[in-house]
């Protein structure tokens, strides 16, 4: 016990203090070396973990960069032997045409038209989900079976349209790609500014940098009417009043294109297209929606106006729109600029494609139900305030001395083609039937 007691007081109180100064100052000058070790090490690993993340980093950057270059929707030449493959015009003096929203409903309708009879055809269109996007990518397969390459891209991308552009000398461009729909807007109102506005200027610039500048024809809106109270509509009425952002986007486009008019030189026809359905239509439509309803038994919804006057629409078949285009086309004259500078005034036109005889919706409902052989579930309720307007009804008097357009479809048969063509596409009444193309070339006949 006391030899333990002693080696404890040693320990804690030696004999020899200077000798134990030297052993701890060796201690301590062994614990700085190992931390200075530690931490020169620390911070190598450090810099290593850096340097690896940087390369990473840079790895990922390229690999991004170049995924998006080799999958890239347009670009190569391969790529660039469709394009120019499409467009060229199969009859003598043809036009070559780039038509925007070739993958919706007009423009496919329009494109096939154009192809038809000879005329190269190259189609736009940017896929979008407004609607089902399987029945747009439907089209473009059918568009394909015709000869026509339809580009996947957006009328906002400028690089786009400037490559387009440069790699075929279009005679005309038929725009048609616009966010369509009243009530959407209330939902999502930037949809109808970037497509409707954006898309337009953006491509009006590179129409007015091309040389040869194509002849512009592009689809305006029986909305521009808007709260107009004289009918029939007629070109020449006041248009300031538009019920809906979309008829303001529409109405906003026919200022803007008469600008570029007048400052560059481009020709410009703007269509102002009257509630437009038949085979292969958007499925946001009335008639389309309806036809859904009632054959799944669902109810419908009709609005009535004010003291409960029934809703009226100057409903105009496909077929007759696409006349109307094929003939503003036809009559359009040239631009008269080059590489953005005007050299004489222009050609700019606006018409009306309408029917010239509305038709209330009760009555196209019940249309409906003769041809599907089904009674409709109908909610009747009064019109919201959402941008919808009452009635229309167009005046065709220009058109038809101008363009030579004369509709020959009334609703009656309009909606048998389409109920024909609806019935078929989505497989009623026939086993294993889904969407195919045979009926849309029986629609197309």
């Amino acid at each position: 016990m006391e030899k333990k007691m002693r080696d404890l007081e040693d320990e804690l109180f030696p004999s020899t203090p200077g000798k134990v100064k030297i052993e701890r100052a060796h201690a301590m000058n062994r614990q700085f070396h190992r931390c200075f070790a530690s931490t020169s090490t620390m911070f190598l690993w450090a810099l290593f973990l850096i340097a690896l993340t940087a390369s990473y980093l840079s790895f990922q950057s390229f690999v991004d960069t170049s995924s998006k270059y080799f999958t890239a929707s347009w670009g190569g030449l391969h790529w660039e032997r469709q394009v120019r493959a499409s467009a060229i015009p199969r009859r003598p003096n043809g036009f070559s045409v780039l038509v925007t929203g070739a993958a919706g409903f007009v423009g496919s309708h329009v494109s096939i038209a154009l192809r038809k009879r000879g005329d190269g055809v190259l189609g736009l269109d940017n896929f979008n989900s407004y609607y089902d996007p399987s029945l747009k990518k439907a089209r473009k397969t059918l568009l394909a079976s015709h000869g026509v390459f339809v580009v996947e891209g957006d009328v906002n991308d400028a690089r786009l349209l400037a490559k387009l552009l440069d790699i075929v000398p279009f005679s005309h461009v038929m725009h048609l790609a616009a966010q369509a729909g009243v009530r959407y807007a209330i939902e999502n109102p930037n949809s109808y500014v970037h497509s409707n506005i954006a898309g337009l200027v953006t491509l009006l610039e590179a129409c007015k940098a091309a040389d040869p500048q194509p002849a512009i024809v592009w689809a305006s809106s029986s909305s521009v009417y808007g709260l107009n109270e004289k009918v029939p509509f007629s070109e020449s009425d006041t248009t300031d009043r538009p019920a809906s952002l979309y008829a303001a986007t529409k109405k906003a486009g026919e200022e803007i294109t008469h600008t570029y008019n007048h400052i560059y030189g481009l020709s410009i026809t703007g269509l102002r297209f009257f509630t437009v359905y038949g085979p292969w239509g958007r499925p946001d439509m009335a008639y389309f929606s309806f036809t859904r309803n009632i054959l799944q038994g669902k109810p419908i919804t009709v609005y009535r106006g004010k003291d409960r006057v029934d809703l009226a629409r100057d409903f105009t078949f496909i077929d007759d729109i696409v006349k109307g285009c094929v003939a503003s086309l036809d009559t359009a004259e040239k631009s008269t600029g080059s590489g953005g500078k005007k050299r004489g005034p222009a050609q700019y036109r606006i018409y009306n494609l309408g029917n010239t005889s509305p038709v209330t919706v009760p009555t196209l409902v019940a249309i409906l139900e003769r041809h599907l052989k089904v009674k409709a579930k109908k909610n009747i309720i009064e019109m919201p305030g959402n941008g919808d307007v009452p009635f229309t009804h167009a005046n065709i008097s220009l058109a038809r001395r101008e363009l030579g357009y004369k509709p020959s479809t009334n609703l009656e048969a309009g909606l048998k083609k389409f109920v024909k063509w609806y019935l078929s596409y989505y497989g009623y009444g026939r086993t294993n039937a889904g969407k195919n193309l045979f009926a849309f070339r029986v629609a197309m006949l």
